[in-house]
């Protein structure tokens, strides 16, 4: 008798070392080991203070307990050596101001037609909100977690209005209507977003700081127009073929312009930029940005700086598909081409006396230059900076004519370029033709200008210029 008590003893406690454990339930869950069911009482865990919490000996890695001195949950995400207590924390519990975005009800109630959001308050976008009302951000963040699953949709007017600045993040816009009727505010951020299928882009005017970061534009009827910015931040913008109309228009005056990188791909029929209205820029930067596709680039300042070039020498410009323009590639030349058999006089009232050299002129590659009458041309750029000069001059005089020609810098000849020419006796027969070459390095700055002078340094006569020809780059 006493075996067979043993025996089911030694049953029981095997049967219960390796079944399953139900509370509140006959038939606990095949996945767990304990199973604890009830509609009326939960599962309270131990309870201590932060002191106690830290004061557990080799606390278990994944050991739980609430912390009444911190109000959440806790759990060792470390081991018994190396104890890491991490809380249990929501979104909501981690910040202040938080808004979960699931519809559009979650939003404030619309004020005259218009959804406010509450100031410096983070409100999160999940899902599809179909908006009826546009948004005034009120200097609010507006964000979603990925752009692929968090939008913001409406079939028309502006999705953005008002005269606040805010910040828009991780989100696609959609639906057919406007993006943006911004008309003032201290900043607007607008952050790795994605614009699809809307009629326009819209307008965005009147901001101290608008700062567009990594933003795919697709399918949109039209772009945007930028209009009296301080400082326009542009990076990444991605305007794909799919895109109509004229991308991004720049009016009005603005303190920076800077766009880089991206790319514009226009189709035909289509214009990548528009600075048409020549807007006045302090500081312009177009860097890196690949312009490609049939359509027109840039429609550029009217009436155009320079002849084949788009944009005004506040502009610093490189970007493939489209001109260079920056100081440093500023050129300017200077041509006087006399009919053959004739030549153009300059003369001298006395020996030792430099003048400019008399003729009509013409440029023809002129780029942050400006031809400002015969014999000279002007620097139009901002940056100081030298130039290498080379110039030639073609001449008749008698054969006991000397002259010196120099570059001349506003006026007053650089004597470091000088060069001398006679036509000597049994060499040059009278009234032969010398050509001497001028080469000099140039220190300008805004404003100065660049001629070529000539003085009779001995002899009798005067100068018959047969050609001359500057280049400065």
């Amino acid at each position: 008798m006493k075996n067979i008590k043993l025996l089911l003893l030694t049953l029981l406690f095997c049967g219960f070392s390796y079944a399953q454990v139900g509370i509140g339930t006959t038939t606990p869950d095949p996945s767990s080991m304990l199973d604890v069911t009830s509609d009326s009482q939960g599962l309270l865990v131990p309870r201590m203070t932060t002191a106690e919490r830290n004061a557990i000996t080799d606390p278990a890695k994944s050991l739980l307990i609430f912390d009444t001195t911190e109000n959440t949950y806790y759990f060792n995400e470390g081991d018994d050596v190396t104890p890491n207590w991490i809380p249990f924390l929501s979104d909501n519990e981690r910040r202040d101001n938080y808004v979960l975005v699931k519809s559009v009800n979650d939003f404030p109630a619309p004020t005259s037609g218009t959804i406010t959001l509450d100031q410096n308050t983070l409100y999160e976008i999940n899902g599809t909100i179909t908006l009826s009302n546009p948004i005034e951000l009120n200097d609010a963040q507006l964000l979603g977690r990925d752009a692929g699953e968090d939008v913001l949709s409406k079939a028309s007017g502006a999705v953005f209005t008002g005269t606040t600045g805010g910040n828009i993040k991780n989100l696609t816009i959609e639906g057919g209507g406007t993006v943006f009727a911004i008309t003032g505010g201290t900043s607007l951020l607008f952050q790795n977003c994605i614009v699809s299928g809307m009629a326009s882009v819209g307008t965005i005017s009147g901001v101290g700081l608008y700062f567009s970061n990594i933003v795919n534009f697709v399918g949109n009827t039209t772009g945007v127009t930028y209009t009296n910015i301080g400082n326009l931040l542009l990076n990444n913008q991605g305007w794909a073929s799919t895109n109509a109309g004229t991308y991004e228009t720049f009016t009005g005056t603005f303190g920076l312009i800077e766009k880089v990188s991206g790319f514009s791909t226009v189709a035909s029929g289509n214009t990548g930029i528009d600075v048409s209205s020549s807007p006045t820029v302090g500081t312009g930067v177009l860097q890196g940005t690949v312009f490609s596709g049939g359509g027109d680039y840039v429609n550029g300042y009217n009436p155009e700086p320079y002849d084949g070039y788009n944009f005004s020498n506040s502009w610093t410009v490189n970007a493939p598909g489209i001109p260079r323009e920056s100081d440093d590639v500023a050129t300017g030349d200077i041509n006087l081409s006399a009919a053959v058999g004739s030549g153009v006089e300059t003369s001298f009232s006395s020996n030792n006396t430099p003048k400019k050299i008399s003729g009509t002129t013409t440029s023809n590659n002129l780029f942050r230059f400006t031809k400002n009458g015969d014999n000279r041309i002007t620097y139009r750029g901002n940056k100081t900076r030298y130039f290498q000069v080379a110039a030639s001059v073609s001449y008749q005089g008698t054969d006991d004519l000397t002259l010196i020609l120099y570059i001349a810098k506003n006026g007053t000849v650089i004597t470091q370029t000088k060069v001398y020419g006679r036509a000597a006796t049994g060499f040059f027969v009278s009234g032969g033709i010398l050509a001497l070459p001028i080469i000099g390095t140039v220190e300008l700055n805004q404003g100065d200008y660049i001629e070529i002078w000539a003085e009779r340094f001995s002899g009798t006569g005067d100068m018959n210029t047969v050609s001359l020809n500057l280049t400065a780059r």
